[in-house]
């Protein structure tokens, strides 16, 4: 078994751990209704997690996600559903801001996680300014198309898979793609090849911010309503993602389905230990320590594979 394939199969089986364990404590779980609300929000997790798969593939990392997407939520609970044109610019030249934002980065090598770090603020601001208390509401459109009843699975699983399938052809087999992961793999080698990273990474930021745009009108899809600080934890549930998916900081090795997996496995991990009757208090450190245990057992088995 290589790397590539442990990189995948632990989140699987991190996943199906979590989910045999829901069912054994809650049977009722094992239904189409069960499933869509032990998945709810997997989503727009998933969506974040993929925004912050396009910024590790380059080697950076972006701590403004969650404040963005509350951004963009702020945005789609209030413009977009009173005047749709103006929402859509806002949310277009929050994007375009976000590409800028990358190329900065690059242009005047300034380290991403400063930088972003200092957006999130930005974001933040902006947010409350459009909403200074929770309200706003929903599209029409975009509550009808998060709660819609598909056959046989929820919204909430084949979206998810959807995405997956998606990125993954994009990221392993488009040519953008392969030109983006080579960013993350050899800068200097992408530049003597005659590529502007500048280019690339401004690229790679401004679908990131398109996922996090998705992200965040899911999300007011899901609660009809908006907060400013309806995201924040997303920054951290799309690191944790990433990394529990099989991706790396380093290097452009990242995998869309684990990516998206490992969403799914934070998203369950929330309902798992609800159904332990564990304390608020305490969950955000057992989600810690699920994460903690996949990455120990991901460790012994690639340093297992390099010794062979």
């Amino acid at each position: 078994m290589n790397r590539d394939h442990v990189r995948i199969l632990l989140p699987v089986m991190s996943l199906v751990i979590l989910l045999g364990a829901v069912f054994y404590m809650q049977p009722r779980a094992m239904s189409y209704f069960g499933l869509n609300l032990l998945f709810n929000l997997a989503v727009p997790v998933a969506l974040a997690t993929i925004a912050q798969m396009m910024i590790l593939m380059v080697n950076d990392i972006d701590l403004s996600i969650g404040a963005f997407v509350s951004f963009c939520a702020c945005v789609t609970a209030t413009f977009v559903q009173s005047d749709p044109v103006v929402g859509y610019a806002i949310l277009l030249a929050a994007i375009l801001l976000y590409a800028a934002m990358g190329a900065v980065i690059h242009a005047r090598g300034l380290p991403a996680i400063v930088v972003t770090l200092g957006m999130s603020f930005f974001w933040a601001g902006m947010a409350i300014l459009i909403l200074p208390s929770p309200g706003g509401a929903a599209p029409g459109w975009l509550r009808v198309m998060m709660t819609a009843k598909t056959p046989f699975l929820p919204v909430a699983i084949i979206a998810p898979i959807i995405i997956a399938l998606t990125m993954h052809y994009f990221v392993k087999r488009s040519a953008l793609g392969v030109l983006l992961r080579g960013v993350g793999g050899n800068e200097q080698a992408m530049e003597r090849s005659g590529w502007s990273v500048m280019v690339l990474k401004a690229i790679a930021y401004g679908i990131a911010g398109l996922f996090c745009v998705l992200a965040g009108m899911a999300l007011v899809g899901l609660t009809t309503s908006a907060d400013a600080n309806i995201a924040l934890r997303y920054t951290l549930l799309s690191i944790a993602g990433v990394i529990l998916g099989g991706g790396e900081f380093t290097g452009g090795r990242v995998s869309p389905i684990g990516a998206v997996i490992g969403a799914l496995t934070l998203t369950l991990a929330a309902s798992f230990l609800s159904f332990l009757h564990l304390s608020p208090d305490w969950q955000i450190g057992a989600q810690g320590a699920i994460l903690i245990l996949v990455l120990a057992v991901r460790l012994v088995f690639t340093r297992r594979e390099a010794l062979v």
